[in-house]
């Protein structure tokens, strides 16, 4: 096999407000539980039937941890981007345990909160500053990377 993908993506619901902890080097990591559902009708008693799945997310970014610090609440909708790993651990007995997380790691990984603005008062203040900040990174990236192809700056104007 030439490579590999390790993708996950979620939209679902947090069950708790999310949980907040720093790292023995200072680093700020917020632990979020997600559920998502399916939903279908039985076929033989037409009843309408739903499974929900808990998944254990870590973020270790420290700009989508603040945001979710600040903004996320329990019952809150969010997409979440990130990749799955499993970690080992032991437990008081001595026993060793296996935890699969969706993690978004410090450079990887995307979170977006999903709803109304009514639902996070302070919303606006938050995407001006990611739309700050994103203007900024394609500013710095502009100058600092020619163009490819001899392109340069094109025209958006449409021509007819």
């Amino acid at each position: 096999m030439a490579g590999s993908v390790n993708k996950v993506m979620l939209l679902g619901n947090l069950g708790q407000d999310p949980v907040v902890r720093t790292s023995q080097d200072g680093n700020k990591i917020v632990q979020l539980s997600i559920a998502t559902s399916d939903r279908w009708k039985d076929r033989n008693s037409g009843e309408q039937r739903e499974k929900t799945e808990w998944h254990r997310v870590v973020i270790f970014n420290e700009n989508l941890s603040n945001i979710a610090e600040q903004y996320l609440k329990k019952g809150s909708t969010v997409f979440i981007e990130g990749q799955l790993q499993t970690r080992k651990w032991q437990d008081q007995n001595g026993i060793d345990k296996y935890t699969t997380e969706v993690v978004l790691g410090r450079f990887r990984g995307e979170l977006a909160m999903i709803g109304s603005r009514s639902d996070s008062p302070n919303i606006s203040d938050t995407q001006d500053q990611i739309s700050e900040h994103n203007a900024s990174n394609e500013i710095t990236q502009k100058d600092s990377n020619p163009p490819m192809g001899g392109a340069g700056d094109l025209d958006d104007e449409i021509p007819f």
